[in-house]
């Protein structure tokens, strides 16, 4: 059996597992591990920006109070402290790393050039919920600009190395001679060489993105499979929060395939949903209309294509200049334009799409988890920010903030590298490559999972759907886990249940919250109560099940 030693494992390739690793890099030997190319992550599908405070107009203050407020009572208040005062600085270090930031009247800062340190000099944009203009971006693509920087900084880098197309299986935890448990590294499958290959160091730092694929509409890459969450449940980690998932509302609406983001900074521009007939309808739903936090604009569109019979509604930008539209929106007109949809005069159509996950597994402040020398990051923590619904543009900072936060943990406390694993898991002794499930039963159980999902665990809910949903799953996860008990671990197979562990346990926290809160809305409980205004943690130690 292969066994790599390093300092530190970084499980993922965005934007928080990245800038982790350029910092632990510092002081040690990195092994990176992702699933498909290293590009390939939600950090790289992110379009909005950063959310930062950068001009005198704007303060600390603002920027807590919106996102307590988008949180719904839930934000750790001390946590989204962190997140805004940490902020600024760290954004200014993304610059340093050459990250290039939209400036103003130039689209792009040029990579020529030396980009100003004054945030207040970069062309900010809003986003819902925003009560100032303080949204960094790289025009609609933020996201990939990260990625392109980090990943420039990092592949040359002499203690960092890269392995693609190498998906996590397992955590491999111990209890060390009188110490709590530990983590000391993690099972992969080489999936180019279909070999299970054993990674070990003394942090071990998840940070695999979020849980959209685990439904069948979503604007997520296809490798967000909630695979963090799941392996750290199976390690005896509680998770929080996981009702919680934000459908965003404008995704391209495209009734034979793929669909793709439409970013909310549209809205923030002063775009206006439509009805099909025309009709805007959001200010029937809400004082601030198109600039609703997420959770209401998303409810009101489900709403209105219930209410209409419509498959979708439009997002009309008319008011929009054509010169104005393409460069700021560039990538996303030019995908409008694939499919035949000529912005801004024409409208554009658009549909709710699972998208982020507010919950996760559960974390410290300095992204640590009980288990010793495992810390987790990103998207697939919960760290307490986003409460009931994340307020747009905080996502790539939380990552960006509390991965310099673990960074600083993991260094201080890095312990020497683990022994050699004597003993292996079952399932790797009776691991064939080949396997012997077919292809065809691998997708149809991730088709059935994702349906039931998006059926009976969407923007609107109703507590028999979700027992229901819930039942099928648990009957999935049998014959998914005979799969993998059997030896039977390719990378469908590890998917698949990570996507099937994943959808039960947001559906077992969705069955334990007795009202409707932000994003969890739940016909058999339509009010918010006071006394419902706590986190959902379910702990794998003493869970039973609903």
């Amino acid at each position: 059996m292969e066994e790599t030693t390093s300092d530190f494992i970084v499980v993922g390739s965005g934007i928080a597992g990245l800038c982790f690793a350029l910092e632990a890099a510092q002081k040690g030997t990195v092994t990176i591990l992702t699933k498909k190319e290293d590009f390939e992550s939600n950090t790289n599908y992110a379009q909005g920006g950063i959310a930062c405070v950068a001009t005198a107009e704007d303060s600390f203050e603002d920027h807590i109070r919106d996102t307590l407020v988008a949180g719904a009572g839930l934000c750790h208040e001390e946590v989204v402290r962190d997140l805004v005062r940490d902020g600024p600085p760290l954004v200014r270090q993304l610059i340093d790393w050459g990250v290039h930031f939209s400036t103003h009247g130039k689209g792009e800062d040029s990579p020529g050039q030396t980009p100003p340190t004054d945030l207040a000099l970069y062309d900010l944009g809003r986003e819902g919920g925003h009560s100032h203009r303080r949204i960094l971006h790289a025009k609609d693509l933020t996201g990939r600009e990260v990625e392109r920087a980090l990943l420039k900084c990092l592949r040359n880098h002499p203690n960092v190395t890269f392995l693609e197309h190498h998906v996590a299986i397992d955590l491999i935890t111990e209890y060390p001679i009188a110490s709590p448990k530990c983590c000391t590294g993690v099972f992969a499958l080489d999936v180019e060489d279909s070999r299970i290959k054993v990674f070990r160091a003394s942090v071990v730092v998840l940070a695999t993105g979020g849980t959209g694929r685990i439904y069948q509409h979503t604007t997520n890459p296809v490798i967000a499979t909630g695979d963090g969450i799941a392996m750290a449940w199976r390690a005896g980690l509680p998770v929080g929060n996981l009702e919680f998932i934000q459908f965003h509302p404008t995704a391209f609406y495209n009734p034979t395939g793929e669909t793709f983001l439409i970013s909310e900074a549209v809205r923030g521009e002063g775009a206006i949903l439509r009805r099909l007939n025309g009709d805007s309808f959001m200010e029937q739903y809400d004082s601030r209309g198109c600039l609703a936090p997420r959770d209401v604009v998303a409810l009101a569109i489900d709403a209105e294509m219930k209410k209409h019979g419509d498959s979708h509604v439009l997002l009309d930008c008319s008011h929009m200049n054509e010169e104005f539209w393409t460069d700021r929106f560039p990538w996303i007109n030019q995908q409008c334009r694939k499919h035949g949809v000529i912005p801004p005069g024409d409208p554009i159509p658009v549909v709710p799409a699972a998208h982020y996950s507010c919950g996760g597994v559960v974390t410290d402040r300095m992204g640590r988890t009980r288990i010793v020398g495992l810390y987790v990051v990103g998207e697939s923590a919960f760290t307490g920010v986003h409460g009931a619904n994340r307020l747009a543009s905080n996502s790539l900072l939380e990552a960006l903030v509390f991965s310099h936060r673990a960074a600083v943990s993991a260094m201080e406390s890095m312990a020497p590298p683990p022994t050699p694993l004597r003993k292996l898991p079952k399932w790797l002794d009776l691991f064939s490559p080949a396997g012997n499930v077919e292809g065809v039963r691998i997708e149809h159980c991730k088709t059935e999972a994702r349906s039931l999902m998006w059926d009976y665990v969407g923007i609107v809910r109703r507590t028999d759907r979700l027992r229901l949903a819930l039942q099928r799953l648990e009957l999935l996860k049998k014959e998914v886990d005979s799969y993998f008990e059997a030896g039977n671990a390719g990378d469908g197979v590890v998917e698949l249940r990570n996507i099937v562990q994943t959808s039960i346990l947001v559906i077992e926290c969705a069955l334990c919250r007795k009202e409707s809160r932000g994003l969890h809305y739940n016909l058999d409980f339509p009010k918010t109560l006071d006394a419902e205004a706590h986190d959902t943690i379910l702990d794998p130690l003493s869970w039973t099940g609903m």
